[in-house]
């Protein structure tokens, strides 16, 4: 039975409710860097000194990360713009070739993902909120990336949500580019339309699988059946931010926005449903009981959850990484909880969770293990950061 775990350690009700509310302030100058951040900074964990260094700043609310064969990031910016980030730290201007986006509330350009080739064919894969009449979906642009050029180009759109929603929440767009060339996309329920999420006829509250130039791969578990869209790969999510491939079974692990507690971790596997919102271990912000309570017959129960929640956002294995200590673990960055959280996992469960960097009172966006086997982190602010982690010594 998968381990389920209920945290004390932040009182739920009003972060909650402000992370919803509160939307973050879109603007379109580039921003400078912030000078008072310490550009390196020592932690000592439970098993190992670490030291968190500031490779980047003045990056208005980065979102997704993107590693470059030469050592360098592709960021981008939810306001709308993608930016490239030298090794050295330098950020260049915004490139040209971004597609209209719809920046309002957690709407704007979202993650980022590099084809597996990309190193001959020089393809990116992004997701953003794309403006409709009557509301907004998301869509999934595959582009050729021209980094001296600061461009996009060859940009088509491969994938749009079928649904129109207004609202400015809940839409999920982590991208993962699979070994076998596919694409996951998660879709996320946009709060007011929760009920979708079980609903085969539409993309919210899914997880997706493509392939890279937006067919349908032949052996998704709903390909060929009336009325069902055949993308979907799983149901019953709410607000995917987080994703990652196991390393050694090449699962795909999520994190899943709960409402007022109820976050989860859970591996999606082909056409499982998991449960939002007629099961959760949360409430609603009212502190209104949703569905029928954590368990249906039928549903797949979180690998882990927390209550109260602290908005996860991002999700990394540090699997050959260069923290030895750390070699195994999980790790998910936190909104509402501004902290990295540490799990380590025995087989399936969750056997400890561990708080860091919690001194630094950042909202952690995207959390991902480099080619050079360290840690980075996303900062989500007007001054967001590109944070490395690694070991102190």
């Amino acid at each position: 039975m998968a381990l389920r775990k209920i945290s004390t350690s932040l009182r739920y009700g009003a972060i909650a409710l402000a992370v919803f509310l509160v939307p973050a302030a879109v603007a379109t100058a580039f921003a400078p860097a912030m000078a008072q951040q310490p550009a390196r900074q020592v932690e000592r964990t439970e098993k190992a000194e670490i030291a968190v260094t500031t490779v980047a700043t003045g990056i208005e609310h980065p979102w997704g990360l993107a590693f470059l064969p030469d050592g360098s990031f592709l960021v981008t910016e939810r306001p709308g713009r993608v930016r490239h980030i030298a090794a050295n730290g330098r950020v260049s201007g915004a490139f040209s070739g971004v597609p209209e986006v719809l920046a309002r509330g957690q709407a704007g350009l979202l993650d980022i993902a590099l084809d597996l080739e990309f190193a001959s064919n020089r393809t990116a894969y992004i997701a953003y909120v794309e403006p409709r009449e009557g509301g907004s979906g998301i869509a999934v642009i595959r582009a050729v990336v021209d980094v001296q050029g600061r461009a996009l180009s060859q940009v088509e759109v491969i994938f749009r949500q079928k649904d129109t929603v207004t609202g400015p929440a809940n839409y999920g767009a982590r991208l993962v580019a699979a070994e076998d060339g596919l694409l996951f996309v998660t879709i996320g329920d946009r709060f007011t339309t929760r009920d979708k999420a079980q609903e085969l006829d539409s993309h919210l509250g899914k997880v997706l699988r493509i392939n890279t130039d937006g067919t349908v791969p032949i052996d998704n578990p709903f390909v060929g059946q009336d009325e069902v869209l055949p993308e979907i790969w799983s149901i019953g999510h709410r607000n995917p931010q987080g994703a990652a491939l196991h390393p050694e079974t090449g699962e795909l692990w999520i994190a899943d926005h709960g409402p007022r507690g109820g976050d989860e971790i859970n591996i999606v596997r082909k056409g499982l449903n998991y449960g939002w919102p007629v099961i959760t271990y949360g409430v609603d912000y009212s502190g209104a009981t949703i569905g029928i309570g954590p368990a249906r017959e039928g549903m797949e129960q979180p690998v882990y959850y927390w209550v109260p929640s602290i908005a996860p956002s991002g999700l990394a294995f540090h699997h050959g990484g260069r923290i030895e200590p750390w070699r195994g673990s999980v790790f998910v960055g936190a909104l509402a909880g501004k902290a990295l959280v540490r799990l380590e996992v025995a087989d399936e469960a969750v056997t400890h969770e561990e708080r860091l960097l919690t001194n630094l009172g950042e909202r952690i966006r995207d959390v991902r293990t480099g080619p050079d086997g360290y840690l980075y982190l996303l900062t989500d602010n007007e001054q967001g950061r590109i944070l490395r982690i690694e070991p102190a010594s």
